[in-house]
């Protein structure tokens, strides 16, 4: 049997930047469209194309649009990459297929159209149900969007809908988190990705916080939302799956369990990643760069490291660790083992069946965790 193969499409243009955002992104003005997204969307099926070579019978099991924001291409630019996908690989008729979407984008017969052209999960971001914490983290749709996107996407025929949200923003009450959770589950999820805000260095809410116009994020109040996250969403039929993510189960999404189970993917589009189980590679955040590059008929990776053994298990373990379903023991050296110890009696780690799997405890300093006990 084929090794499965995950394809990431990136699509970096949002309609407004928010102030949070780190990612390869960029504002698209509507008359930009044609002399910005043409080219680019070309560019991605010359990628695709070459993506083929040198893979021995290519058996694509997940497609994923990123950005960005994948939903301000038109059905018609869905259609032509899809097109090439299927032109260069073989794609498992159970493929998932998922495109990530901001509310304001969308319309039910925009989500038809996705929905015909095969794609069968969608990543939408809610953020929050608070019009306070959306204007803080410069969102520019409403939360009645939401839940009417939602219900357009059910009514669409989209059954896999998931929902990306973010705590531990300045001013964000834990009234205003549960009413979030809520919300959610609501509005029909069965995908619910919470994140921790994070503040990244030189972005627009950077700047705030360092000015005083808005609070630091704080820890202690992240963890106590993250506990009634867990509480909520497990309630709710959604079992964790991994540190930041709920589903209800056979709803877990199979195109990030491809990274986090060290599976190969290629990435495709501008400072996208790809992994082929011993080296990555990258391509370059210029989308000028990268469509002339291509045009040229040359290869747009930009770098490339080769992974040593030590690297790959080190990284075995540091994705796998982050799973409900955990990793396996023996992949630990004689002395993590030793020092595993330590947290399976604290509490923070689970010893069961030969895996090695965090506790709720364990979720919350995973990340110490794994400094403390790896060499």
């Amino acid at each position: 049997m084929a090794t499965p193969l995950s394809l990431y499409i990136h699509i970096p243009w949002c309609r407004t930047r928010c102030g949070y955002c780190d990612f390869t992104t960029f504002e698209l003005e509507e008359s930009c469209r044609a002399e910005k997204v043409m080219p680019y969307v070309s560019a991605l099926c010359m990628e695709i194309g070459r993506a083929r070579v040198g893979i021995d019978e290519p058996e694509v099991s997940s497609i994923y649009f990123g950005g960005g924001t994948p939903t301000l291409l038109r059905i018609s630019d869905f259609e032509k990459i899809l097109a090439s996908v299927h032109e260069h690989f073989t794609v498992r008729p159970s493929a998932e297929i998922t495109t990530e979407a901001n509310p304001e984008t969308l319309s039910f017969d925009y989500l038809v159209g996705l929905r015909e052209l095969g794609i069968n999960r969608l990543s939408m971001g809610m953020q929050s149900a608070a019009l306070h914490v959306l204007d803080t983290l410069e969102r520019i749709h409403s939360p009645s969007r939401v839940l009417d996107c939602a219900q357009w996407a059910r009514s669409a025929g989209f059954h896999n809908l998931s929902l990306d949200l973010i705590y531990g923003t300045p001013g964000e009450s834990m009234e205003d988190w549960e009413f979030s959770l809520r919300a959610a589950l609501d509005a029909g999820a069965n995908h619910i990705s919470a994140y921790a805000l994070t503040v990244e260095e030189g972005t627009p809410l950077a700047r705030r916080i360092a000015e005083g116009y808005l609070d630091d994020v704080n820890q202690d109040d992240m963890a106590e939302k993250y506990v009634l996250a867990d509480e909520i969403l497990s309630q709710g039929g959604m079992p964790w799956y991994e540190v930041s993510n709920w589903a209800t189960p056979g709803f877990e999404c199979q195109h990030n369990l491809q990274y986090w189970r060290s599976g190969q993917w290629r990435g495709i589009g501008v400072g996208a990643h790809s992994f082929d189980g011993r080296s990555r590679w990258w391509a370059p955040r210029s989308p000028m760069k990268y469509i002339s590059t291509l045009n040229l008929g040359d290869s747009p990776v930009m770098g490339r490291e080769l992974l040593t053994d030590e690297q790959k298990r080190m990284e075995h373990i540091m994705l796998g660790i982050r799973l409900a379903e955990g990793v396996d023991f023996e992949l630990l050296s004689p002395a993590e083992k030793q020092r595993a110890e330590r947290f399976i009696m604290s509490g923070h780690l689970h010893h069961t069946r030969e895996r090695l799997i965090c506790s709720l405890r364990g979720r919350l300093v995973a990340d110490m965790i794994l400094r403390e006990i790896l060499d």
